[in-house]
């Protein structure tokens, strides 16, 4: 089985002309800064066109609503975490054993959701992740159980794994009942080790 192949996100807009892009990326990057400074709840439409130095028409026309804005800024973070699984540096990007990449994955993929779990409640109908986002996670999965010559029904055991780090699953466990990240990554390598079967 190959190497997966970094795949565009499906249900994002028909590809830009190069200064559009550029722009959108502005916003984004405007929008990111804002996050970073005062959290998702101090993100406005107003805010990002200010951070970015465009009129406030400019970003509505671009994203539509805060609800775009916010799932814009989703598919952003994803296909910069896709590109430091397709082509970073090891253990989460090619050059590490199989097991190594599978157990980085795991913990980069819970961190990325808790560090984006706002971010992905404010994001409202948008706020899972896109089919498109979700079919690249459990191709990379597949081919890592593959490399480690897991036998069954690899995309049911994908989808084990991948479901505990998930936004609602660890929003559950992390937020309401205050488990500790490291006591959730720990379960979650047990239950890698009980699909692999590894030692």
């Amino acid at each position: 089985m190959s190497e997966p192949r970094l795949l565009p996100l499906l249900d994002a807009p028909h590809p830009e002309r190069r200064d559009a892009a550029r722009n959108r990326e502005a916003l984004l990057l405007a929008a990111q800064r804002l996050v970073d400074h005062c959290g998702v709840d101090g993100v406005t439409m107003d805010a990002v066109a200010h951070e970015a130095g465009v009129g406030k028409g400019t970003v509505f026309r671009r994203f539509v609503s805060r609800e775009g804005l916010m799932a814009a800024l989703l598919n952003f973070s994803e296909t910069e975490w896709q590109a430091a699984v397709m082509s970073g540096p090891p253990p989460l990007g090619p050059g590490a054993e199989p097991w190594d990449r599978l157990m980085a994955f795991g913990r980069s993929r819970l961190e990325t959701t808790i560090k984006h779990a706002d971010l992905i409640r404010h994001a409202g109908r948008a706020g899972s992740r896109s089919f498109a986002a979700y079919s690249f996670v459990a191709m990379h999965v597949r081919y890592l159980l593959g490399e480690l010559h897991v036998t069954g029904d690899l995309p049911l055991l994908a989808t084990a794994l991948m479901a505990p780090l998930e936004a609602p699953i660890l929003d559950q466990q992390v937020r309401i009942e205050g488990l500790d990240v490291d006591r959730v990554y720990a379960g979650w390598v047990d239950l890698a080790r009980r699909v692999v079967r590894s030692p």
